[in-house]
């Protein structure tokens, strides 16, 4: 079975590592060659969709992209792995293929949503290790690296991999808060919401499915479950909230990986889950030399992070260093709901003078700064052991930095040279 691969990165590498040599297209690529495991590079021109059995894009290559125009057999790695049409398809190809494919399909836990993805699916993990299970998709493992016979495979979903998704599904399907993101990608809201609802409608009777309760009418033949605060989630599932040793939007996360255990092993285990530590760059707590609290929440690229990074907060002075690539999100939510706060806004990135017009209509304190050794410098300023600096910047990084992980590196670094 030839595959045709969309993108040189790091999801079709790793199917090529697995089932190559593959085919490779990739808007980089100018002339043919061959790679050093044997796979043919071409650019896109070269593209002959009636020559190509399979095609596989990188997840976050757009759906107008000339090359997904053209398949006509376009699935996604999900569907390679999980979905039997082809995993029947693998197993008629070759030995070494389907022992590569595994014999049997690990039981699936996908976990989508906008914000909590990431330490969602690390919780998940955590608490049924015990079990064997393994973590992968969106988190950084692509499947095709994954154990195939690991019981349990609990994958972070992003919108762009179900978008492409047609024939796999979950087993157990968790859904996070949802709130605009990558509209651009998904022509608008309502083609973002649609992808992160799209396994619902191949979910079986019996199959679990934690939603939010704004989506509690979306049809499907699964078992929903929708929840709205983390109190009458918890009261559902019996289970204790005070045991749990997680505060802010970590609190849900916390509590929707506890459910997971409940609904597959009937189990609560509270010194698993408080013994879980979170990744760096969300919410990561530093006292610095003086005994003043900074808190690190880089990774909050979008409005609904730093809303829920806000919340624990509420009663002190929150000194924000806010901004960055916004990706065309208007954040006059975030800014409305800053004036329920005492918020002073120091402003970075490429939207920093917008964000600092929006707060001088609402009579917010602010300071353009438009870098981040600036902002840090002028928060010092006005810090003090009551008060609180928060790195949140409710944007991408991408037009300043490298990513949001050397943001939040920058930040801890300029704090300890303070």
């Amino acid at each position: 079975m030839a595959l045709t691969l969309f993108g040189y990165g790091k999801t079709t590498k790793a199917i090529a590592k697995r089932f190559g040599p593959a085919t490779f297209f990739d808007d980089k690529i100018t002339v043919p060659h061959k790679d050093r495991e044997g796979n043919l590079l071409l650019p896109p021109s070269l593209f002959d969709p009636d020559r190509s059995e399979i095609e596989i894009p990188s997840p976050g290559i757009p759906p107008s992209n000339p090359l997904i125009k053209a398949a006509k057999n376009l699935i996604s790695e999900y569907d390679l792995f999980l979905s039997d049409i082809y995993k029947e398809r693998i197993e008629k190809s070759s030995l070494d293929q389907r022992q590569s494919i595994g014999e049997r399909k690990p039981y699936t836990v996908w976990i989508s949503g906008t914000n909590g993805k990431t330490t969602t699916t690390r919780m998940t993990t955590h608490l049924l290790s015990k079990r064997g299970a393994v973590c992968g998709g969106n988190i950084g493992t692509p499947l095709a690296e994954l154990d195939p016979a690991a019981p349990i495979w609990v994958l972070e979903t992003s919108s762009f991999t179900l978008h492409y998704t047609k024939y796999a599904k979950p087993d157990l399907y968790l859904l996070l808060p949802v709130t605009p993101d990558h509209l651009g990608w998904h022509k608008g809201e309502e083609g973002y919401i649609a992808d992160k609802l799209k396994p619902l409608s191949s979910m079986r009777e019996g199959e679990a499915i934690l939603l939010p309760e704004k989506f509690a009418n979306t049809p499907t033949h699964g078992f929903k479950i929708p929840y709205g605060d983390e109190e009458k989630l918890a009261d559902y599932f019996g289970i204790d909230l005070s045991r749990i040793a997680f505060e802010g939007a970590f609190l849900l996360d916390a509590l929707l990986a506890l459910c997971v255990t409940k609904i597959l092993f009937d189990e609560i285990d509270y010194e698993a889950i408080n013994s879980f530590r979170v990744d760096p760059h969300r919410q990561e707590r530093i006292v610095d030399s003086r005994g003043r609290i900074w808190i690190n929440d880089s990774k909050a690229t979008n409005i609904d992070a730093t809303i829920q990074a806000l919340k624990p907060h509420k009663e002190k002075k929150i000194l924000l260093i806010l901004g960055g690539d916004d990706k065309g999100i208007d954040p006059a939510p975030l800014i409305d709901l800053l004036t329920g706060y005492d918020t002073k806004i120091f402003a970075i990135g490429s939207n920093a003078k917008k964000l600092c017009d929006m707060a001088k209509e609402r009579n917010i304190p602010f300071l353009l700064c438009e870098t981040l050794d600036r902002a840090v410098s002028a928060v010092d300023k006005e810090h003090t052991q009551e008060s609180v600096a928060l790195l949140s910047p409710a944007a991408a990084s991408l037009d300043q930095f490298d990513s949001y992980s050397q943001r939040g590196e920058i930040f801890k670094n300029l704090i300890s040279g303070l």
